[in-house]
């Protein structure tokens, strides 16, 4: 695994030395030794290397990392560039060009909204070949937990946007009243007629930043180069 190394390294720290953590670490070790597992392990902790603790706005939260071949590199609802775009983000696209009017683009790489300041984590950081939510449970939770508390406890305006049950479940955590919480269904297709589609999380977000003297995000991701 690739360490933390910027300044979320001092606030993690002290889970790197808990018994859980310990034993997270050699289960982990011990999967990618002996089966397919995604992400690649020096991209496990990409949403923290790409997103610095102090430059974190926004806060997305997914639930494990997409398992099949080529799709997860450490960004929650992000593929890498040449991967079909997954049906989730295929709706957070158009819930995104109905609220701002961005056009769709033909990927789905986002590591330009983690470089602005969106934090895209999962609340599981890795997942076995074609076997969803199969490192649920093994320690991952715990970690996560523990980012998303420091997040709560920045002294600043911080948006977070919980999509489905999974991620609202992390709503008790936050009681900072700088924040700002936005919630609604998951994007996927099977939730995402229940109330995601057009409940606007970007231009609220968006507005939230602005209104507290922050630059807003430019959402707009753009084609690849031909």
């Amino acid at each position: 695994m690739s360490a933390i190394s910027n300044d979320w390294l001092e606030p993690l720290s002290p889970e790197f030395r808990k018994p859980y953590y310990r034993k997270l670490h050699q289960t982990i070790v011990e999967e990618y030794q002996t089966r397919p597992v995604f992400p690649p392990s020096d991209d496990i902790f990409n949403a923290f290397h790409l997103t610095p603790l102090h430059e974190v706005k926004v806060v997305i939260l997914g639930q494990d990392p997409y398992h099949n071949v080529g799709q997860a590199h450490g960004l929650c609802f992000s593929v890498k560039p040449d991967v079909d775009i997954p049906p989730s983000l295929v709706n957070i696209y158009q819930e995104l060009h109905d609220d701002l009017g961005c056009e769709i683009p033909d990927n789905g790489y986002l590591v330009k909204w983690a470089k602005q300041g969106v934090l895209m984590l999962n609340t599981v950081l890795t997942v076995r070949a074609h076997q969803a939510n199969s490192h649920r449970g093994i320690g991952w939770e715990e970690f996560t937990d523990a980012a998303i508390r420091i997040l709560n406890e920045q002294d600043r305006p911080i948006v977070f946007i919980l999509w489905g049950a999974p991620a609202q479940r992390k709503k008790a955590m936050l009681n900072n009243p700088k924040h700002l919480i936005l919630e609604a269904p998951h994007p996927s297709p099977l939730s995402a007629y229940r109330g995601f589609f057009g409940s606007r999380p970007f231009s609220k977000t968006n507005d939230f930043l602005t209104a507290n003297g922050l630059s807003p995000i430019d959402w707009q991701i753009e084609n690849r180069e031909k």
